[in-house]
């Protein structure tokens, strides 16, 4: 199996079926006033109802329960900013295997904290000194975990895949899918398996401005990189795409755009106020490319891929105040 081809539909299918009655079945959110606004139809399949609170879940279950008896009697080590984190430590709980991972010292207290909570050991690192990747590989050889990167796995893509085919089963036709992209996990799952059932569809990745690697990869056909970069959007700091996830991006993603740190958080706020729904920065992104017209549609059915709603309501505050001095600016 070459790795182009190292996820099909049939993985995604599979995985599917390995999360029937353990993962949600996310709802699929419309609204009026997005419909008026944006002069299309578009649904917002709602990852942030997801257990732990995003999409990752899918991915992290199908991945440990795939594990061989000897691997989950071992346990498995993982390296994530947050989401990821307390995915790997929910299914480790419920499959019973023991989980370590490895978080930057500056994640979100709400996902080191939630992480801690399903069991898992938490293993916290500079972001400025340490390397990540190189850290969880040590303690994985050191301790013989089996290592589950956050993105960079054919079951963790299968996994997230989920999310789209499950909004093409429930929609059924569209014309685009927008879906967030960081070290390309979800939106790799998502365009194979949307594309799958629906070959005409185009799938648009979005990322932040600030953390732009992947739409520079995606445009000069290399893989580009980005060091820590300065976004609010914490679940798309990854500093690239992966081995396996560039090539899937090439070949099933049509189109990559960015948005800007302002445009994330109008968005983050009106969709806290029209939809009633708490979504987190990096959440909004594949919305924040529709309602700031970087994505120019009309008359489409569209799906918007929700990923996550993990908000760090300590810096509420803070996004309040970067919204007000966007609007002075």
């Amino acid at each position: 199996m070459s790795q182009l081809n190292s996820v099909t539909i049939t993985d995604v299918q599979a995985a599917q079926q390995r999360l029937a009655g353990i993962a949600h079945r996310t709802p699929v959110l419309t609204s009026t006033t997005v419909n008026d606004r944006t002069h299309n139809q578009v649904f917002f399949k709602c990852e942030n109802f997801q257990r732990t609170g995003a999409f990752k879940f899918r991915g992290a279950y199908n991945a440990l329960a795939q594990l061989s008896p000897t691997q989950k009697h071992k346990g498995v080590l993982t390296f994530s900013s947050g989401n990821h984190g307390q995915a790997i430590a929910l299914a480790g709980k419920l499959l019973n295997i023991p989980t370590t991972i490895v978080m930057p010292d500056d994640a979100p207290v709400i996902k080191q904290t939630a992480t801690k909570s399903y069991g898992a050991e938490v293993i916290l690192y500079n972001r400025q000194e340490t390397n990540r990747e190189e850290l969880a590989q040590n303690l994985a050889s050191d301790r013989g975990l089996t290592l589950i990167p956050p993105y960079d796995h054919p079951h963790v893509i299968a996994g997230q895949g989920t999310a789209a085919l499950e909004l093409v089963q429930e929609i059924g036709e569209l014309d685009l899918l927008l879906v967030c992209c960081g070290g390309g996990g979800l939106i790799s799952g998502c365009a194979i398996a949307a594309k799958a059932l629906l070959p005409n569809l185009r799938v648009i990745g979005v990322e932040p401005t600030l953390a732009d690697d992947a739409t520079r990869s995606f445009y000069t056909k290399t893989l580009q990189t980005v060091t820590n970069p300065h976004t609010i959007a914490d679940g798309a700091r990854t500093p690239s795409l992966g081995q396996m996830t560039f090539p899937l991006v090439l070949q099933y993603v049509d189109d990559m755009v960015t948005v800007s740190e302002e445009a994330i958080i109008r968005t983050m706020f009106f969709l806290w106020e029209r939809l009633k729904i708490v979504v987190e920065p990096t959440g909004v992104l594949a919305a924040a490319a529709l309602l700031e017209n970087v994505v120019k549609a009309q008359g489409k059915r569209i799906g918007v891929i929700i990923s996550g709603g993990n908000v760090d309501l300590t810096k509420v505050a803070s996004y309040v105040n970067l919204v007000t001095e966007f609007g002075n600016g």
